[in-house]
């Protein structure tokens, strides 16, 4: 780690260390599992968790603010006169656990080894929104002050498509005015080099519902004389995808924006090792269209996946049934510039006109959200690179992910301001699966970065930034 914040705070980070971990690890152990209506009063207790931090540490106006689902925790600080002003967003809800028994150690009991800390959330993205709280906490400790206005937004169903946060921005307009965004919920790429994600994929969720009979039937005496709803499923499934992974869904690329020869040729430039990513993966081969090299298919090219199916029996033994039901989740990541509405209306289409004549399907609208796209010249951009490049030592790469954040899009789109997306997990931090873990070198290297992004922003006047 290259030092870039002055002695006196680098004194109190170091006298803190202890504290700061054990902080780290409350917040994780509060279960806040947004997707899981067993878990709304934890989500609520992470939210009241977070603002008693921000209170201790001196921000002002801080609230646990009603949405109509999981709070949001409003927070500022805004006597940096002249200087610009940021929202920080972040989320402290996180991902079920399941499958529970590849966990190595209970997912809300945090525990460090070596160099990692493992616990659901440790890195998606409570590890983020932490290190935001830590930076504070130590700027206004050791200057009394911020270099810059800030806006704190920490939400709590980021993990359930932020079903209510576009009402609750829209709501809050006018305490949100701001020069830009920035978000905390990305990583680095392959090899842990500081990054900076100027491209995230949209989303667009649905599921699939396939019903016959009202009951299950004896695959014996209804064998052959109906259709079984699993076989109609698959044959649906089969019918959205070619062999080569083109989906085929009518008008499904129509407003995909291509990637211009300089884009692609940055792509090139990254340092990426195909094989050794192969090799992580511990698969034969890898898959997508062929036209497409695996860092265009994986950031810059829309999806269409299905992420759970079932129905019938399920336990030991044998059942002879012909299942009554059958069901699929289905999402698709969407680019630049495909309107979740529109896909999600094609996709429903598509899939009612290759179903089966025997059964009743119906296609459910989950949520979803917005494709981003940020310009690598933008001067909040350029004054994240230089905070990254003083703190971890080198220039950070620009990347495109292939994940989604619905209020990038949202911020973009609702309040016309530009984002930055400044994220610290490691590339293989295994978000939403068993032993999610979070580099300690980047959470700690991380406080400082962001205390040394508000100094470069500082220097900005909000003409610079567009304001």
């Amino acid at each position: 780690m290259t030092t870039a914040t002055d002695p006196l705070l680098e004194q109190f980070l170091a006298d803190h260390a202890a504290e700061r971990l054990e902080s780290y690890k409350e917040l994780v152990r509060i279960p806040s599992i947004s997707a899981l209506p067993e878990h709304a009063a934890d989500c609520r207790r992470a939210a009241e968790w977070i603002a008693a931090d921000l209170e201790r540490s001196g921000m002002d106006h801080v609230e646990v603010s009603e949405t109509g689902g999981h709070p949001v925790v409003y927070a500022d600080w805004l006597h940096a006169t002249g200087a610009p002003t940021v929202i920080v967003y972040c989320h402290y809800d996180v991902q079920p656990v399941d499958p529970l028994d590849l966990w190595t150690s209970p997912p809300f009991e945090p525990v460090v080894e070596g160099d990692r800390i493992l616990g659901r959330g440790v890195a998606d993205d409570k590890g983020q929104l932490h290190l935001h709280l830590r930076a504070i906490e130590a700027l206004l400790a050791t200057r009394g002050r911020l270099p810059v206005n800030l806006r704190i937004v920490f939400e709590g169903e980021e993990e359930s498509s932020s079903v209510h946060l576009d009402r609750w921005l829209e709501a809050n307009r006018g305490r949100l005015a701001a020069d830009f965004a920035l978000i905390s919920d990305t990583g680095f790429f392959d090899g842990n080099i500081p990054s900076i994600t100027v491209g995230l994929r949209g989303l667009m969720y649905a599921q699939i519902d396939v019903t016959g009979t009202a009951v299950d039937l004896h695959s014996g005496s209804y064998g052959g004389t109906v259709d079984n709803p699993a076989n109609a499923l698959a044959r649906i499934i089969a019918g959205l995808k070619d062999g080569d992974g083109r989906i085929l869904v009518p008008g499904f690329y129509d407003d995909v924006v291509e990637l211009t020869e300089e884009e692609r040729e940055r792509l090139r430039e990254l340092p990426f090792d195909e094989a050794a990513y192969l090799e992580h993966l511990g698969l034969p081969a890898l898959h997508g269209e062929p036209d497409y090299s695996t860092l265009e298919r994986r950031g810059a090219r829309p999806t269409l996946d299905v992420n759970g199916i079932w129905g019938g029996f399920q336990g030991e033994g044998a059942k002879t049934i012909i299942p009554a039901h059958a069901h699929a989740k289905v999402s698709c990541r969407l680019v630049t510039a495909q309107d979740p509405g529109r896909i999600f209306a094609a996709f429903r289409d598509h899939v009612l006109a290759i179903a089966p004549r025997g059964v009743r399907v119906e296609v459910r609208d989950l949520g979803g959200g917005h494709p981003s796209l940020t310009p690598i010249d933008h001067p909040a951009t350029q004054a994240a690179a230089r905070a990254l490049a003083a703190t971890f030592g080198r220039d950070p790469v620009y990347i495109r992910e292939g994940g989604s954040i619905p209020v990038c899009a949202t911020f973009e789109r609702t309040l016309g301001l530009p984002v930055v997306l400044l994220g610290f997990d490691p590339p293989d931090q295994r978000a939403h699966a068993p032993n999610e873990w979070m580099d300690l070198g980047n959470y700690e290297t991380g406080i400082r970065t962001i205390v040394r992004m508000w100094d470069e922003v500082a220097r900005l006047e909000p003409a610079d930034l567009g304001g």
